[in-house]
């Protein structure tokens, strides 16, 4: 049996070692994530608030459908379907809660 020194330690990802568009994927499933939080639609982690900030939202949207539309000579058309769709169901929220205000 190991002393305690001798404990895993976490392992670190040094995400700067992705490719470019690994790095790309990644960004859009984080921004997807921040827009969903930030049109007020999902609650913040780590906390029970709902916290609406459409700017941020806007900003993660137009981030989104950039970097898709870079990503798409690379994309399958099954990969492309759903990131398409994933940014259509965020920009017609985006519209939806825009009218709220």
């Amino acid at each position: 049996m190991g002393d305690s020194s001798e404990e895993k330690k976490p392992q670190v990802f040094d995400i700067t070692s992705l490719d470019t568009y690994d790095l790309l994927a990644l960004f859009i499933s984080v921004l997807s994530a921040q827009a969903w939080q930030h049109l007020g639609l999902r609650v913040k982690p780590g906390t029970d608030k709902i916290e609406e900030d459409l700017e941020r939202a806007g900003t993660a949207i137009d981030c989104i459908s950039f970097m898709v539309e870079k990503l798409k000579p690379r994309l399958t058309e099954e990969e492309l379907n759903r990131l398409t769709s994933m940014t259509a169901d965020l920009k017609m929220n985006f519209a939806r809660v825009s009218l709220k205000r």
